[in-house]
């Protein structure tokens, strides 16, 4: 296993981004739960929710009560989304230790996310890096559309690692590189790091990436040599992006941890309990999933 990292860390980010872009309303009892159950699998960063506005995704209008319901783990860590000075307050009125701003390097994507430019959504969060920092909390950083534009088409890697670089030197400690619409391979996918990591030390690097095609596992194993060795996973796939069009659910978790422990790659998280919590919110919100969940129920019998 020469070239892979003997370590890797998850950011599962189900109860946030895989969430949100649901169709029917989801009861806050639902998401407490499911937060509370991923903190006992061993995932030590679990992205809870976002501070947004309600008008834009109300999927996630209750997140102080999440926020505050929650039973906070030792040793875990439970980042959320703040898009502007107001989301920041609100969340750390409720306690929050670590945020997450974003942006993405589609012009086009960017006005239909947030209604601004790529500058000015930076200028919008300057602040927010600044005051966060004043409260002692840890900055991470999303850029969408890494790999490819529902409206836009691809995307240049150098405009990638320009935008990485400056959001690393505005203070976020962690920039997760995110291909919004999943039509990434897992070249494009190592070229577009490759390229940040020109300008952005690998360790703080992070691949987000959805599987619309069926490529994330590629892409991430494809990732993994170059010294990638912080993954972002939704629980049961979940998620989507509510402003592009057909772009289906993130990674699953399960299955980025079933793959790294068939590598020997230690990730700290018991698959079993994983995959438990996997059926436990599929369940819930009505999905199929079964089949894929027995393969993993198999895989994780096999490798005993």
């Amino acid at each position: 296993m020469s070239g892979y990292p003997r370590h890797v860390k998850l950011v599962e980010v189900g109860p946030r981004d895989g969430l949100q872009n649901e169709p029917s309303p989801i009861e806050t009892r639902v998401k407490v739960e499911l937060i509370n159950r991923l903190s006992h699998t061993g995932l030590r960063t679990i992205e809870a929710t976002s501070f947004v506005s309600p008008k834009w995704v109300p999927q996630l209008a209750d997140a102080e009560e999440v926020l505050t319901q929650i039973t906070r783990k030792e040793g875990v860590v439970y980042p959320v989304l703040v898009p502007n000075m107001s989301g920041l307050e609100r969340a750390l009125g409720v306690g929050a230790e670590e945020i997450a701003v974003f942006t993405a390097v589609s012009e086009t994507f960017s006005q239909k996310n947030t209604n601004c430019s790529i500058a000015e959504s930076i200028e919008r969060f300057k602040p927010v890096i600044t005051r966060a920092h004043a409260e002692s909390l840890r900055v991470r950083a999303y850029i969408s559309c890494v790999l490819g534009c529902p409206y836009e088409g691809a995307i240049d890697p150098a405009d990638v690692a320009g935008l990485a670089q400056q959001l690393y030197g505005l203070g976020c400690y962690e920039i997760s590189l995110g291909d919004t619409i999943g039509v990434g391979t897992p070249r494009q996918a190592a070229a577009m790091v490759a390229s940040v990591a020109a300008f952005v030390p690998i360790e703080h690097l992070a691949v987000h990436f959805h599987d619309t095609r069926g490529q994330a596992l590629a892409n991430i194993l494809a990732c993994l040599p170059l010294g990638v060795s912080i993954i972002d996973a939704s629980v049961s796939g979940l998620g989507g992006c509510p402003y592009a069009n057909g772009a289906t659910g993130n990674v699953a978790t399960e299955d980025v941890i079933y793959m790294l422990q068939g590598m020997d790659i230690e990730t700290g998280v018991d698959l079993c309990k994983l995959i438990e919590t996997s059926i436990f919110i599929s369940n819930t919100l009505g999905r199929d999933n079964q089949s894929r969940v027995t393969r993993a129920q198999v895989g994780v019998r096999s490798q005993t």
